[in-house]
Formats: C-alpha cells, sequence, structure tokens
C-alpha cells in the first residue's frame, strides 16, 4: 500500500516541487500549455470565419489558411517536445543560418513590387528569410546574455546591440521596414528583460529621438516617407496614398458597438477596403462584429501575452525565462503595429495579424515561437 502511494507520488510530483494539476496532466505529458492553446485555437477561428467574409467567401484561400494552421500545430507540437537545452545549444547556428539566408537574398532573392525580400527553392516555393529572424534574433540574444552574470554589464549591452542591428539593417535595406522592426523589438525586448538599468533606457530612447532625422534622409525610402506624411494628413491625397487609411477608418467606424452583422460588411465586399483579407483584416472584422467583437479579439490577444510573460516569470533558467519573455513582447508589438496601422495612429507598414491574416508563412512562424514557449514551461 505504501508503495503504491509513493509511485504515485513520484508521478504525479514535478521535479522542482510545485504541485501539478491533475486536470491538466495530460497537457503536461504532451508538453503542451491548455491556456495558450486555448487562446490561439479560439483567435484562429474567428480569423477563418473573418476570412471566409473579407475574402468573398472563397473556400479555396479558406482551406489553404486552414492546411496552413494544421502544419502550424503539427510543427508547434514537435518543437514543444524539444527540451529547451537543444535550442540554447543550436541558438547561435539558428542565428548564422537566418543571415546567411539575408545575405542569400540580396544575390539570388526575387524582386516584387520593387522590394527583394524572397528566395525561390525548387519544390518548395518562396521563402523569406527575414521571418525566419523573428526567431532566431530572441534565440541568439538570449542565448549570449544566459551566458552573462544578469543584468549585464555594458561591454554586454553594446555586444547584443550589435547582434540585433546586424539583422535589422539587411533586412531594411531589402527594403521592408515593417518586419526588421519587429526584428529588432523582439531582440530589444531580451535585452530589456535581462534587467537594463532606466538610466540606460532613458539615454537609449534619447537617442533614437536624435537618430529619427538621420534615418528619414538616408533609410528610409520616397514611398516610405509618404506613408508616414500620409499619416498625419490622409485627405491630403484620398484617392491615391490616402485611401487605404481613409477606407479603413470608413469600415471601423461603421461597425458600431454591434456591428453589421457575419457576412454584412460593405466596405469589403464591395470591394472599397484594400487589402481587406491580409493587412486591413481587422477593419473588416470590426465592420461586421463591432467594437464588441474587437474588444473581445483583444482581449483573447492580451490572454496569450498575458500567459506567455507568466510562462517567462516561472521559468528557471535565464535563456527560458528571456525567450519566452521576449517572443511575448514582440507578439504584442505585432498586434500593436498592426491595430494603430488600420486605426490610422501608424503608417502603413505591411504588418499582418496574428493568427488572423491571410498568409501561411507568418502563421507557421507564430505556431512555432509559441511551441518554444510550451517547450520552456513544460520541461521542467
Amino acid at each position: 500500500m505504501s508503495l503504491d502511494i509513493q509511485s504515485k507520488f513520484l508521478r504525479y510530483s514535478p521535479r522542482d516541487g510545485r504541485t501539478i494539476n491533475n486536470k491538466f496532466y495530460l497537457f503536461q505529458r504532451l508538453h503542451l500549455d491548455p491556456w495558450l492553446l486555448l487562446f490561439i485555437s479560439i483567435t484562429s477561428f474567428l480569423g477563418l470565419i473573418t476570412l471566409y467574409s473579407a475574402s468573398g467567401q472563397d473556400l479555396l484561400m479558406v482551406s489553404k489558411q486552414l492546411m496552413s494552421f494544421g502544419i502550424g500545430l503539427i510543427i508547434m507540437f514537435i518543437l514543444a517536445q524539444i527540451p529547451p537545452k537543444f535550442y540554447q545549444s543550436l541558438s547561435p547556428f539558428f542565428y548564422a543560418f537566418g543571415l546567411l539566408g539575408l545575405i542569400a537574398v540580396f544575390f539570388i532573392g526575387e524582386i516584387r513590387l520593387g522590394a527583394q525580400r524572397w528566395i525561390s527553392l525548387p519544390g518548395v516555393g518562396s521563402v523569406q528569410p527575414s521571418e525566419f529572424m523573428k526567431i532566431a534574433m530572441p534565440m541568439m540574444v538570449a542565448w549570449y546574455l544566459s551566458l552573462q552574470r544578469l543584468p549585464p554589464t555594458l561591454l554586454h549591452i553594446i555586444s547584443s546591440l550589435f547582434l540585433i542591428l546586424i539583422p535589422f539593417l539587411m533586412i531594411a535595406k531589402q527594403p521592408d521596414l515593417g518586419t526588421s522592426a519587429l526584428v529588432l523589438a523582439s531582440g530589444i525586448f531580451v535585452l530589456f528583460l535581462s534587467g537594463l538599468p532606466w538610466w540606460l533606457i532613458g539615454g537609449a530612447m534619447t537617442a533614437a529621438a536624435v537618430l529619427i532625422p538621420l534615418l528619414w534622409e538616408f533609410l528610409l525610402k520616397d514611398y516610405q516617407k509618404q506613408r508616414v506624411l500620409t499619416l498625419f494628413d490622409p485627405e491630403a491625397d484620398a484617392l491615391g496614398s490616402g485611401w487605404n487609411i481613409i477606407q479603413s477608418k470608413i469600415a471601423i467606424g461603421s461597425g458600431g458597438t454591434s456591428g453589421k452583422g457575419f457576412l454584412s460588411g460593405t466596405q469589403s465586399h464591395l470591394h472599397f477596403l484594400p487589402e481587406g483579407h491580409t493587412d486591413f483584416i481587422i477593419a473588416a472584422y470590426s465592420e461586421e462584429f463591432g467594437f464588441i467583437g474587437v474588444a473581445i479579439l483583444m482581449f483573447l490577444y492580451f490572454a496569450i501575452i498575458i500567459r506567455t510573460l507568466q510562462i517567462s516569470m516561472q521559468c528557471f533558467h535565464n535563456y527560458g525565462k528571456l525567450l519566452s519573455g521576449g517572443l511575448g513582447l514582440a507578439f504584442f508589438v505585432y498586434v500593436f503595429v498592426n491595430a494603430g496601422m488600420v486605426s490610422g495612429i501608424l503608417p502603413v507598414t505591411g504588418i499582418p495579424l496574428p493568427f488572423m491574416s491571410y498568409g501561411g508563412t507568418a502563421i507557421i512562424t507564430l505556431m512555432a515561437s509559441f511551441g518554444i514557449v510550451m517547450s520552456i514551461h513544460t520541461h521542467k
């Protein structure tokens, strides 16, 4: 009898001394976090029904998106089974692989709409190496900082910034300012979570403000400058560069409190709303489901971010703590930038809305990142 009790205790007790909720024991055996999985699943479902409406009830497009979710779930499950120590040991190689991909873009990359961002692989299709850096960047910075005593010294901070700026400048040169900003943010957040002093953060913000005129003059292309100018006065070119923001605001405002109803949006169905199934899908969603629908969507995003940060705080090793927190805060930037772009408080950058916008690469990348977060949480 006593041996049976002891075996049960050892079976259901984690090695760190905390108790396990038996209701979630199956998820822990599968190395999945039930809360993250629930919030991601509900958000993905909302994305599919919104895509069905915004695409003009295009079942082929919805089926492709559903296939991307399926592939993403499989990748998330596989990555969740791998212990974090594996990711920690291979982080420099992932980072180097991403840099080689960015270098290859300049030599063999395809040019589409004036941008050179994609590499065509036989039997695979077009691949965008900058998407890979969204994960490789925080992994590399977390790996480097986890080797040091935290908070980092000034030398280690400068070295981390060097690791961050190289991919940032390479992606911005493609040009892809939106993705480069996301990659920059993913690295900066990991550095921030390592325990930077506030005086240094304030000094960095001041330096960034001083550098803005230089970035405007030497880094931004003419069309990117026009996007910023359009933000402040979209009516100045209502039928040209200001069209997207104006139509997006009309769609959001016409939804009211409860929305016009599913499949009843006019801005997207009558093709006034540009890219209603990709970058501006939240405007189509807002028109049909209104303020209440947007509040539910934002709650789901907020729950995903909070859960990721909670996993970060519960982690016992610096690499997992920094990486999980960095990925969670980077996810917040994806949501904030897209929502701000569509609502007219940020320039149009072409950043998709997570789990909502049409696009397989972005979904698979997000699923992979949350698979790593689940691995950090379930491998004690």
